[in-house]
């Protein structure tokens, strides 16, 4: 008797492998075709007020924002840190090179 179990266990184990593997378990979506699907992407905008500056001997990220505005940084180094990369992407203030333009934002408002 339990070999008799077994083969049919067996059995439906291989024909529920089958259907999983040929058809799938998983309902198909026939509302949606891949022909149907778009996926679009927009540039973000920065709402960052931004002046351009070549990078000069000695001068740092804080030493050129405050040059520009002519008075003591008005936000955190964090939030400075923030602003700049997203309004330079993949750059980072440590490694900003000299005679390389930058974008840096304008506190000056």
């Amino acid at each position: 008797m339990k070999r008799i179990f077994l083969f049919f266990f067996g059995l439906l184990t291989i024909y529920v492998i089958y259907i999983d593997l040929t058809a799938g378990t998983l309902p198909k979506n026939e509302s949606q075709t891949p022909e149907q699907t778009v996926a679009t992407m927009a540039e973000p905008e920065n709402t960052i007020a931004a002046f351009e500056a070549e990078v000069e001997p000695g001068e740092t990220l804080i030493s050129i924002v405050e040059g520009h505005i002519k008075k003591p940084l008005p936000v955190s180094i964090d939030d400075l840190i923030k602003d700049f990369k997203s309004l330079n992407p993949g750059e980072t203030p440590e490694k900003i090179q000299i005679g390389v333009s930058y974008q840096f934002p304008d506190y000056s408002k």
